[in-house]
């Protein structure tokens, strides 16, 4: 999955590029790159032994911005079982945002969304052994990694490819869900993804992850939304500025549970006022999505 993110961003960076060529061979090479991805959808599982084929087209342009579509098409039509299980679990998706919608509709403004999310992880910080063993501090569930970026990871005007970026980034937050669940996790969704400031070759880059919260209403898809930070780390200076944050959204497969007796996903707590924050923007931010 993370490869087919790196291969559309290479598809949208190409369909840029042809569509802004004069085909004169003198013409200046305009400077294109990825500013943001608004959102990635899984609509139904790949399969990895049937051809998958990526169509794109401009579907809006500005005086400096191209907005690109793109669509992965696997051949095979869909059977009345697919159907039927798309449109069940469509259903079960209305079911659950619903209940999210009419929870939050329950809590009174931002203080309280916060001391909420907060009770639990001060039992946790202060009276470990009385904690919710069904829950854990968002803190706990953290990977790291770190590289150098190559040359070959370049595009045209020397800078990292955002596909790239993607492609590391998810794997990084599908190791995280494997990690917390203990089950091989089933990617849904990457949401939207902002380019905050260019990553160059030689660049040390550090990407640190976390469960943000999981979603735990409906039993046979328990949600699991991961947060992924890149950093560009300059060590000789002191200083770190964010280059990306990535929303995924995992779940686990029902057949996958089923082979794990009394499996059960955890609730992921905070411990500090700015994690709480972290939670309540992100959740926010979902909204609106999910009210369309």
């Amino acid at each position: 999955m993370g490869m087919l993110l790196e291969d559309l961003d290479a598809l949208a960076g190409t369909i840029s590029v042809k569509h802004c060529s004069d085909d004169d061979s003198t013409t200046r090479p305009l400077l294109l790159v990825t500013a943001a991805v608004d959102k990635i959808v899984l609509k139904k599982p790949i399969s990895v032994d049937i051809d998958l084929k990526m169509v794109g087209s401009v579907i809006w342009v500005g005086r400096s911005s191209i907005e690109i579509q793109l669509d992965v098409i696997q051949s095979p039509k869909e059977t009345e079982r697919e159907k039927f299980l798309f449109e069940e679990a469509e259903a079960r998706s209305k079911l659950r945002k619903k209940k999210r919608v009419d929870r939050r509709k329950l809590e009174n403004g931002e203080v309280n969304q916060l001391e909420a999310l907060l009770a639990e992880g001060r039992i946790f910080c202060d009276m470990p052994a009385l904690a919710d063993r069904d829950s854990i501090l968002l803190r706990d569930t953290r990977l790291e990694n770190a590289l150098i970026c190559q040359p070959q990871q370049r595009n045209i005007h020397g800078r990292i490819f955002g596909g790239f970026l993607m492609h590391r980034a998810f794997e990084l937050a599908f190791s995280t869900a494997y990690v917390f669940a203990g089950l091989v996790p089933c990617f849904l969704e990457v949401d939207q993804v902002d380019f905050l400031r260019p990553v160059d070759v030689g660049d040390f880059l550090r990407l640190t992850s976390c469960v943000l919260y999981t979603e735990l209403e409906n039993p046979d898809q328990p949600l699991i939304n991961v947060e992924v930070v890149a950093h560009v780390t300059r060590p000789e200076i002191r200083s770190s500025d964010v280059s990306n944050t990535f929303y995924f959204t995992f779940s686990v497969r029902p057949e996958a549970k089923a082979t794990k007796n009394g499996f059960k996903i955890r609730n992921v707590v905070p411990a500090t006022e700015e994690e709480a924050r972290r939670i309540l923007e992100r959740m926010d931010a979902e909204m609106p999505q999910q009210n369309q």
